[in-house]
């Protein structure tokens, strides 16, 4: 069950999803409080695990990374020592954007950022299929990306 969020949490939320780097006075100013009680609660969001944490989101074109792939990835075997080793290592990855066991035709689907067929063909063979235990892969290119948060909305 998640933590109960009244409408000035939400608030506070909202705000901080647009833009993290919000100074105290700023939000409380956007959500209608004082910067004491302001500070209270986002504390208390933290705490609560609400907030999970902030960062920057990063242009990966800007990167040099401007194409996405989408990998479906089955492995030989699915015991949990399996599952556990192969989602460490598919998580150290710096190409793996977001990656996800998933239930379906196959175990995980991994979101990779790679500059054109070169960079995802080298992401293929000098780093999935050295994993040990991937059965089959299937990709999908991403034409465009339609939206793209951080977070679900409050």
């Amino acid at each position: 069950m998640g933590a109960r969020l009244d409408d000035t949490d939400r608030k506070i939320l909202r705000a901080l999803r647009a833009d993290g780097r919000l100074t105290n006075i700023k939000l409380a100013e956007q959500v209608g409080l004082s910067p004491t009680p302001c500070w209270n609660r986002v504390r208390a969001l933290e705490e609560a695990g609400v907030i999970e944490g902030y960062t920057a989101l990063l242009n990966q074109k800007a990167l040099g990374l401007p194409d996405t792939v989408m990998i479906e990835v089955t492995l030989e075997h699915h015991d949990d020592d399996t599952l556990e080793r192969f989602g460490a290592q598919i998580a150290e990855l710096p190409e793996v954007v977001e990656a996800f066991l998933v239930t379906g035709d196959y175990d995980y689907l991994i979101k990779v950022a790679v500059a054109g067929t070169e960079g995802y063909e080298q992401f293929l063979r000098k780093r999935l299929y050295k994993l040990p235990g991937v059965r089959h892969s299937r990709s999908t290119f991403v034409l465009r990306r339609l939206k793209q948060t951080a977070s679900v909305a409050p």
